[in-house]
Parts: structure tokens; sequence; C-alpha cells
């Protein structure tokens, strides 16, 4: 298997030289590190050529690093029944960035895009329907972002006034503001302290 997967990092580097970036084996799998201008062109390449197969898109991923210019990083799964390879597809850019659409090569991108667009608001060009589709509609923000509040930005509630369900904006109650649990195993600052005071007088006694 690692001999296969030797030939074929060789073949994939020497075929598309100039485009990939960096090229790796870990766990049994070959990933490959290019520019996004690239995605189309390497993408058909990994579909078409006949030592390659890769002729199903198993998955799209998100990661989200905020500390970095180019902040986001998209990962595409592949595999090839013929040959018994994945291979992962890596690219990072900026927020600002458009991404090529796979929906021409693999339909199956469709939703997987859609749900990438949705959870980090990356956006990918020439996509036949870029809408959220885990979130409403009127969501506001991307929840897989890490600078997204664990609480979200709004709250949804039935109004038995208007009839209809509505968005408010999240209210905290002052004791979750105050929350101060380490662990749940260690409990509040105050209980600790409490034993702490208890242990000492213990041992004086």
């Amino acid at each position: 298997m690692k001999e296969n997967l030797k030939k074929l990092k060789n073949l994939i580097n020497s075929e598309l030289t100039g485009k990939v970036q960096n090229s790796f084996i870990k766990d049994d799998e070959l990933t490959i590190e290019i520019n996004e201008n690239d995605l189309i062109e390497v993408t058909q390449f990994l579909k078409s050529n006949e030592k390659c197969k890769f002729r199903q898109l198993i998955d799209i991923a998100g990661v989200d690093f905020p500390e970095k210019e180019k902040r986001f990083k998209l990962i595409y799964l592949f595999l090839s029944h013929e040959n018994n390879f994945r291979i992962k597809l890596s690219i990072n850019f900026t927020p600002k960035q458009l991404i090529n659409s796979l929906t021409k090569i693999f339909p199956s991108a469709n939703w997987m895009e859609r749900e990438v667009f949705d959870m980090y608001g990356i956006k990918f060009k020439n996509h036949p329907d870029l809408r959220r589709i885990l979130t409403d509609y009127g969501f506001k923000g991307h929840p897989l972002r890490k600078d997204f509040p664990l609480t979200g930005f709004n709250e949804v509630r039935y109004s038995e006034k208007e009839k209809k369900v509505i968005y408010e904006p999240v209210k905290l109650e002052q004791n979750y503001r105050n929350f101060d649990f380490e662990s749940p195993w260690e409990g509040t600052n105050y209980i600790k302290e409490l034993k702490k005071t208890k242990n000492n007088n213990d041992k004086k006694n």
C-alpha cells in the first residue's frame, strides 16, 4: 500500500509540476497542498487520469485559523474505488477570496459547498444555488467560525402574541455571565476555597 502511495505521489508531483506546493503521506493517505486558483485543473486531473481515478468526492471539510492572514483551509477528500486509494486536497485562502465550485466536476459538491458556506461563510464561484442549508435563511453569522459566540447572536421562540416564530437578540442572565466553573469535577472557586479552609482547620485540630 505504502509503495503504491509513493508511486502515486511521485506521479502527481511530476504531472502537476508547479501546482503542487507540498505533498506527504500520513496514516496511509496522501495529502496534496495546492494554490486555490489551481483547484479545478488539479481536481480534473485526479478524476480523469487513468492512474489516479479519484471519481468520488467524499467530503469537503473547512478549518478556521482566525489569527492567520490566510484564515481558511478547505480539505477535499477523494476516493478511488478502482485503486483503493484516498487522497486529501488542501487549499489555504483569505476570507475575501471566492473559491471555484466543483459542482460541474462532482455534482455531489452542491450540498457540501452549501454546508461550508453556511458554517464558515466561504463563498463558491459558479455555484448553482449557494444558500444556507443547516441554519435558517434569516440566521446571522456562521457557527463554525472560531469567533462566533457559543450562544449565538439571536434566539428563536414562538410568540403567542404574534402567533409566529420570532427572532430576538440573545439575553444572558447575570449568573450565567459570572459562570466560574473550571471543570464539572472541580466545582466553583468559592466551593474550593471552603474545602481548602476546612482542610486547614482539620489539620490544626
